[in-house]
């Protein structure tokens, strides 16, 4: 009978195994084991893994894929709390868990990998130590903000990134806030009960009549500068990808009037906006 399982490391912890296919893991893994895989992390190799659910997932990233299916597993599994993570698939042999081990480089992890200390282009041996031998946090949904600041100006105005505008607090009053969510009606009170000096927020992907922007004509009315970033370029719930990734699809005349322009980076136009009004 063929192995279906190689342990590569053990521990009184737990093992670190290799596994050529998600489809072999085993009850023995249940809450203990790191499972080295051979299969890419998407939503079926992650169901497949869910009866047996170990301690922690490594597989390949397949290339990403159309929406982000061949790493979507890496947010099943966050949902659960497993710590997961994703190596380069140009850095592997398909169906070889040992070489994943051997050869693999993390380019995708999730937030409880995070949490034990994975970052991007890491072994992926040295990811499944750190993810064998640490805990991930067990935040609530409000405590994982990813807030960050990216910029302050001489007079001390920052630019904040945080994954969505329910996150602001009382000292963004005077700040830029970079975040990650729609700038619909909803989102435009959420805004204007923080009351930055000014935001950068998704369009939503538009929506019907444009109501994914339509809080840029409300934030206006209350005096808030602020635009909105192209949803098909920046990753929605994600602070750092409108900041990184997003151009501005939108802004209302406050924004206009500090220089921010439809097309610009969100970069450029978070600079235009904590430096409004102020010598540079």
């Amino acid at each position: 009978m063929i192995d279906l399982q190689t342990i590569l490391f053990k521990s009184v912890r737990g093992d670190i195994v290799a596994l050529d296919s998600a489809a072999d893991v085993l009850p023995s893994n249940r809450g203990r084991d790191v499972l080295v895989t051979a299969s890419y992390i998407g939503v079926l190799p992650a169901r497949l893994v869910h009866d047996h659910l170990p301690r922690a997932v490594i597989g390949f990233d397949g290339g990403v894929g159309p929406q982000g299916a061949n790493i979507a597993g890496l947010w099943y599994y966050e949902a659960l709390n497993i710590p997961a993570a994703a190596v380069d698939v140009m850095t592997i042999i398909l169906g070889d868990g040992v070489d994943v081990y051997d050869n693999g480089r993390v380019s995708f992890f999730n937030r409880p990998a995070a949490d034990c200390g994975v970052v991007r282009g890491m072994p992926a041996r040295e990811a499944a130590h750190l993810m064998l031998t640490h805990e991930p946090g067990n935040p609530t949904a409000y405590q994982v903000t990813n807030r960050r600041v990216v910029h302050q100006n001489t007079a001390g105005r920052q630019v904040v990134v945080t994954d969505s505008i329910i996150f602001g607090t009382e000292a963004d009053k005077a700040n830029v806030l970079v975040t990650a969510g729609h700038t619909g009606r909803s989102g435009a009170r959420h805004i204007i009960n923080v009351r930055p000096f000014g935001f950068i927020c998704s369009d939503g992907g538009r929506g019907r009549n444009d109501s994914g922007m339509a809080g840029l004509a409300l934030t206006n009315d209350a005096g808030i500068a602020g635009a909105t970033v192209d949803a098909k370029l920046a990753r929605m719930g994600d602070g750092m990808s409108t900041y990184d990734d997003g151009v501005v699809s939108a802004a209302n005349a406050l924004a206009l009037s500090c220089g921010v322009t439809v097309g610009m980076t969100a970069k450029d136009a978070a600079l235009c906006l904590v430096n409004c009004g102020q010598a540079l």
